[in-house]
């Protein structure tokens, strides 16, 4: 018992060692996908965390300067209501209309229960919720 709790703690201190030397996404989420994965499952737990953490990490880009710069800016679209919780990572219904980035087509917006969104376009997944 006590050496899987010294294995846990050892991997969740090397993660967190990982995340303060890191600056990519795919480091920050298998990082942050292991010690979440420590804590509930021990280290089987961590080594499952962050395989996901990473694959997440990876999906979920954040957008350039420009771009967040531009969607704040822009006019407005028609404001959509929908019943769901915004979520990145997660698509938008197909209820909801995105207006394309002109200087970027790799990226859309949407008003969305008052917020501004930015959506990959092809897969309409949220990038990132702008406040």
């Amino acid at each position: 018992m006590v050496h899987k709790i010294f294995i846990g703690v050892a991997t969740t201190a090397t993660m967190l060692a990982g995340v303060a030397l890191a600056q990519s996404s795919t480091v920050n989420g298998a990082a942050g996908g292991a010690v979440t994965g420590a804590i509930v499952g021990g280290p089987v737990g961590a080594a499952v965390g962050g395989v996901a953490g990473a694959i997440i990490g990876t999906a979920i880009d954040p957008p350039p300067e420009q771009v967040v710069t531009y969607v704040r800016q822009a006019p407005a679209p028609a404001p959509i209501v929908i019943k769901e919780k915004i979520v990145v990572g997660q698509a938008l219904p197909s209820t909801v209309v995105v207006t394309p980035v002109p200087e970027n087509p790799k990226y859309a917006y949407a008003i969305v229960n008052d917020e501004r969104v930015i959506v990959e376009p092809s897969s309409r997944k949220v990038i990132q919720v702008i406040n």
